[in-house]
């Protein structure tokens, strides 16, 4: 099936309830270019020399996500650019983060991940983590950074349960940090959860962002 059909079945499922990423990781540039001539903007990348290369090359309009495992030392290359990094794991990324947009002069956006999964392989914070770390003070100290949300992985499984609990576990997690430290934040809306195989049953329970790969361009290409 052509990607343009494919993207038109996904957008039909999912309506207005949540946000596309289109997940181009590996992905050539011709078949980005064929999802951005049906309208898609919106793409995420997991790879830091990937995703540069991409934004060079590419129209400039695209808003571009970040998605996998960043490294504090790679934050640098993509701060210039970048709209969302889903996956802040660490309070010292969040630094860097911060230092990297004081650089540029922009506030980079960032979505705080937590670690849903019943894998050990899934980066993440606990809530005790951020309770112990993230405090009213340094959010406020934060001026380079806007904390819009939270992102999980729900385990790779069949169970549809598990899946869907896992989901509910990270709105959970979400509504207790908008009431305990994002009161009065009013861009901190996001839940970026659900993939290519339960992104139907994520936005069921509330993601407001679903990145999705496969579904639209294929299975991934690993050479």
């Amino acid at each position: 099936m052509e990607i343009a059909e494919q993207l038109s079945i996904i957008k039909a499922k999912i309506g207005d309830r949540a946000k596309l990423v289109a997940v181009s990781k590996t992905k050539p540039n011709s078949a980005i270019q064929a999802a951005y001539e049906c309208g898609q903007r919106v793409f995420g990348e997991n790879k830091v020399q990937e995703l540069t290369k991409k934004f060079d090359e590419l129209p400039k309009d695209i808003e571009w996500h970040y998605i996998g495992h960043l490294q504090t030392n790679k934050v640098k290359y993509i701060a210039p650019f970048v709209s969302l990094i889903h996956g802040v794991d660490s309070i010292k990324l969040v630094k860097v983060i911060d230092k990297e947009g004081k650089k540029c002069g922009r506030k980079i956006k960032c979505l705080l991940q937590f670690h849903i999964a019943k894998e050990t392989t899934k980066f993440g914070f606990s809530l005790e983590e951020l309770r112990e770390n993230l405090t009213k003070d340094l959010i406020s100290g934060l001026a380079n950074v806007e904390i819009v949300g939270v992102m999980g992985m729900a385990t790779f499984s069949d169970d549809e349960a598990l899946v869907r609990s896992e989901f509910q576990e990270l709105k959970r997690l979400y509504d207790t940090l908008k009431l305990e430290l994002f009161a009065d934040v009013n861009t901190f809306t996001e839940i970026s959860m659900g993939m290519s195989d339960d992104y139907l049953i994520a936005i069921e329970e509330g993601s407001t962002m679903v990145r999705i790969g496969s579904s639209i361009f294929g299975e991934r290409n690993y050479s």
